[in-house]
């Protein structure tokens, strides 16, 4: 789910979701619920990371998202830098409820790792990753991706974190510049329906990020998914994968 900024900005955004209220979803019934859950080998824990190094930056202060409180929290956090190859650090923030960096540094690592085998072109905009515990959905959106660890687990037992980070990562590097760009909502309006019931019911605030992962699969795992999904995708939006056809995305990682 995409998340707003606190304070001023926070104000000025809810102002422009009122300007642009979504329209009337189409009737058409879409192929899938989710798209984060087509298929769990879109990107597997053995594909390569961008990941080069994670450095420890010591304990401090941060304002963190916290889906337990919902709400943007004062927190405690062990900090670590994250480098990926050719892009800007990223620090990730482990609330310190962990209670041992030596603990926060291994959940650090691990989504970070996770984080740098999502295309380049998904991180254009992370600048921060947030992990608490507790079993609660992540999040994108606020140059972010927000982790809770006990949901994590859940994601993990059923083969999707990796395609759960995508759909967030879409949020906050594709949203801002397309989720109400006029080409975006030409591309839906030509394709005539959403792949997903989730895109459906959230044409604006959903419909880049479920639109994204069936791309993915389409365009560079096109060999890990059936003939039948293939063809469901390029059926049901053709326009929109045009649309991601045209920004030539950088893709590194993936092969």
């Amino acid at each position: 789910m995409f998340r707003l900024r606190p304070g001023s900005e926070l104000v000025a955004l809810l102002l422009v979701s009122f300007a642009c209220a979504e329209p009337e979803p189409l009737h058409e019934k879409p192929p899938y619920e989710g798209t984060a859950f087509i298929d769990p080998d879109l990107i597997v824990a053995s594909d390569s990371s961008a990941l080069r190094s994670l450095h420890y930056a010591g304990r401090d202060t941060r304002t963190m998202f916290d889906r337990r409180a919902d709400a943007f929290v004062l927190t405690d956090a062990y900090l670590f830098n994250a480098a990926f190859e050719g892009e800007a650090v990223v620090e990730v923030q482990v609330n310190a409820e962990f209670g041992d960096p030596v603990l926060a540094e291994r959940h650090a690592a691990f989504y970070a790792r996770a984080i740098g085998q999502l295309p380049a072109g998904l991180r254009s905009r992370v600048e921060t990753v947030w992990i608490h515990q507790g079993v609660m959905p992540f999040g994108g959106g606020n140059d972010n991706i927000l982790i809770h660890t006990g949901k994590a687990a859940e994601y993990l037992r059923d083969g999707v974190l990796e395609e759960i980070l995508m759909h967030e990562a879409a949020h906050t590097s594709l949203d801002p510049t397309h989720a109400v760009a006029d080409a975006w909502l030409a591309a839906q309006d030509a394709d005539g329906g959403f792949v997903s019931d989730y895109a459906r019911e959230h044409p604006h605030r959903e419909d880049v990020a479920e639109s994204f992962g069936p791309f993915f699969a389409l365009r560079h795992r096109r060999e890990r998914i059936s003939r039948g999904m293939a063809e469901t995708i390029q059926a049901t939006m053709p326009n929109r994968i045009e649309y991601f056809d045209r920004l030539d995305l950088d893709m590194h990682p993936v092969r």
